[in-house]
C-alpha cells in the first residue's frame, strides 16, 4: 500500500480516503459497517465525518454520521486508524448549519464545544485531524487559530485543517500561526474533479510552496462521473434529494453539479474510460489522486457494491495518453460546475 504524508505531519495516509457523509441518512448503520470493514480489510486507514453530518443538512439528524462512526471504531485499534471530523462554519452559501440552533461560529466557544460534542460522538480521546469545515467571515483567523492550537496542546487533536477555503485565507491562517507559534493548517479540503480542476490554478502552486496538502473531495462531482445520471435521475441518488429539496438554496447547489454541461461533459468522458476499458469511477479517482500536491482523495460510498471500483484506484495510475484526453475533454468543456 502506498502512502503519503499530509502536509508537515505525522500523519501517513492512504491515497483513497472514506468519507462518511451519508452514514445516517441515505446509508443505515448496518450498511455503513459493511462499507468501513470493507475499506479498512483493504488497507485503508484515513476516514472522514463532520458534527453536521449526514446530509442533506437536518437538526433531527446531525451528529448521527459521528455516532455511527464512533461505534465502528470500537471495533478496530484506534491506532491503526486516522481519523478527521470538522467543526461546522458560520451559515455557508448554500445552507445554515443545523446545529447549535444555527448559530455557530468559529470561535473559541463553539471550537470547544464542537470537539467535546465530536469526541463524545466518536467515541475517542483524540482526533487525528480536525478541519474548519468552511472559513468564518466575522470572527478573526486570529482567534480561530489560537481556540485550534489549544485543542493541539491539550492531546484532543493531533492536527489542523482547513476546508472550502481560499488561497488567501489559506495562507493568512499559517502566516499568522508562523508568527504566534501556533499550530497550522497542514491540508486543504477543497472541490476538486476532473469537472471542476480549479486547484491547478493557483491553490496546487500554494500546497506546494507551503507544503500544505490537498484532500480532494467529490472527486466524483457528486457521483456525476460515474454516468449514473445519463439517462433517468436514479430516485434515491443524491441530485435526486438535492434538486427537490424544499430549500431553494439546496436547489441550486445542486444545479452546480447537475447541468447541461457537466453532463455532456461526463458523456465524453464516460468514452474516455470505454477507450481504456477501466471503471469511470476509477479512471475519475485516479485523476484527483494523481497530483502530488494531493495527499488522499476523499471519496464515499452509500452502497456496499459501489466500493470496489472506488478501491480499485488504489492501484490504478493514468498514462500519458489518457491524460491527454482529459486535457483535451477539460479544454471543450472549461470549468462546467462554474
Amino acid at each position: 500500500m502506498e502512502y503519503r504524508y499530509i502536509g508537515k505531519s505525522g500523519l501517513r495516509v492512504t491515497p483513497i480516503c472514506i468519507g462518511t457523509m451519508t452514514f445516517g441518512s441515505t446509508t443505515d448503520k448496518k450498511e455503513a459497517f459493511k462499507i468501513l470493514d470493507k475499506a479498512y480489510d483493504r488497507g485503508i486507514n484515513f476516514y472522514d465525518t463532520a458534527e453536521l453530518y449526514p446530509v442533506p443538512p437536518d437538526s433531527k439528524y446531525a451528529g448521527l454520521t459521528e455516532e455511527i462512526v464512533g461505534e465502528w471504531l470500537q471495533t478496530k485499534p484506534r491506532e491503526s486508524i486516522i481519523l478527521a471530523s470538522k467543526v461546522a462554519g458560520a451559515a455557508s452559501g448554500w445552507f445554515v448549519p443545523p446545529i447549535r440552533y444555527g448559530l455557530t461560529a468559529i470561535d473559541r466557544f463553539h471550537i470547544k464545544r464542537a470537539i467535546e460534542g465530536s469526541l463524545k460522538r466518536l467515541k475517542t480521546d483524540y482526533i487525528d485531524l480536525y478541519q474548519m469545515h468552511w472559513p468564518d467571515t466575522i470572527v478573526p483567523i486570529e482567534e480561530s487559530m489560537r481556540a485550534f492550537n489549544e485543542l493541539v496542546k491539550e492531546g484532543k487533536v493531533r492536527y489542523i485543517g482547513t476546508s472550502n477555503d481560499t488561497c488567501y485565507g489559506l495562507t493568512k491562517a499559517n502566516m499568522i500561526a508562523k508568527y504566534e507559534n501556533l499550530a497550522r493548517f497542514e491540508s486543504i479540503q477543497n472541490n476538486f474533479s476532473l469537472l471542476n480542476p480549479r486547484a491547478l490554478d493557483e491553490l496546487a502552486e500554494v500546497c506546494k510552496k507551503e507544503s500544505v496538502s490537498l484532500l480532494p473531495y467529490s472527486p466524483l462531482a457528486g457521483g456525476i462521473l460515474s454516468g449514473k445520471y445519463l439517462k433517468e435521475m436514479p430516485k434515491d441518488a443524491r441530485f435526486s434529494l438535492y434538486l427537490n429539496h424544499p430549500n431553494k438554496r439546496v436547489r441550486e447547489h445542486a444545479k452546480k453539479f447537475y447541468n447541461e454541461k457537466t453532463l455532456k461533459a461526463t458523456a465524453e468522458f464516460i468514452e474516455i474510460a470505454k477507450k481504456y476499458s477501466v471503471s469511470p469511477v476509477t479512471l475519475a479517482l485516479s485523476y484527483s489522486k494523481h497530483f502530488d500536491f494531493v495527499a488522499s482523495t476523499i471519496t464515499g460510498a452509500r452502497k456496499l457494491d459501489q466500493l470496489d471500483e472506488i478501491l480499485d484506484a488504489l492501484e490504478f495510475k493514468l498514462t500519458n495518453e489518457m491524460l491527454k484526453d482529459i486535457k483535451k475533454l477539460q479544454e471543450k468543456y472549461p470549468y462546467p460546475m462554474g
